[in-house]
């Protein structure tokens, strides 16, 4: 499964949310701006959460988005169910009818479980969650990466992106926003 775009900024846009939860309500150009997302597009992943119930708008002054839960009532497979639809990694896996081989298939099951085991870690994880732990996941929540976790830890190292200051994550996305061109010169994307 591969998370698109929609589901990635719209999960953005909520944690964006969550964090000014208790504020007034955020103006969709102010969170297009704190999260780089273009306002047209930001639009219409906020028109999908405000369908699914998640986001709420406030029209007039002081008007704007605003979360409709609490960040813990929140769950990631509801953000991206609500952008990208079914979350199963096969079609035929959501809907038999897509394939007319379905009730033969051995290799259904397969994506059936997995399709499942994505959800439900999906499932596992709050807007709070993500706040909390600073947009990582708990590793041993899910279960899958147990050895990983303890490997690290026997090592003592360092996750990436631990301990680096602030000047130097301005630093580092100032250079994803840059590339150098056809004359090796460093322009911004989307300027030429």
């Amino acid at each position: 499964m591969k998370v698109s775009t929609r589901g990635r900024y719209g999960l953005r846009a909520m944690l964006e949310l969550a964090r000014c939860r208790g504020q007034s309500p955020v103006l969709m150009s102010t969170l297009a701006e704190r999260e780089d997302i273009s306002r047209k597009y930001l639009h219409a992943l906020l028109t999908a959460l405000k369908s699914a119930g998640l986001v709420s708008s406030v029209r007039g002054a002081g008007g704007g988005f605003m979360l409709r839960k609490e960040p813990a009532e929140i769950r990631l497979s509801e953000i991206l169910r609500a952008v990208e639809g079914p979350l199963s990694l096969v079609d035929c896996v959501a809907d038999k009818r897509v394939c007319e081989r379905s009730n033969r298939c051995v290799a259904r099951g397969v994506w059936r479980e997995l399709s499942s085991a994505v959800e439900s870690m999906l499932d596992s994880i709050t807007l709070e969650d993500l706040i909390a732990g600073q947009g990582r996941a708990d590793p041993r929540r899910s279960g899958g990466n147990r050895g990983r976790a303890v490997r690290r830890k026997k090592a003592g190292s360092k996750r990436r992106g631990e301990n680096r200051t602030p000047e130097r994550r301005r630093a580092n996305a100032q250079s994803r926003r840059t590339h150098v061109g056809s004359r090796g010169r460093r322009q911004e994307v989307g300027k030429r």
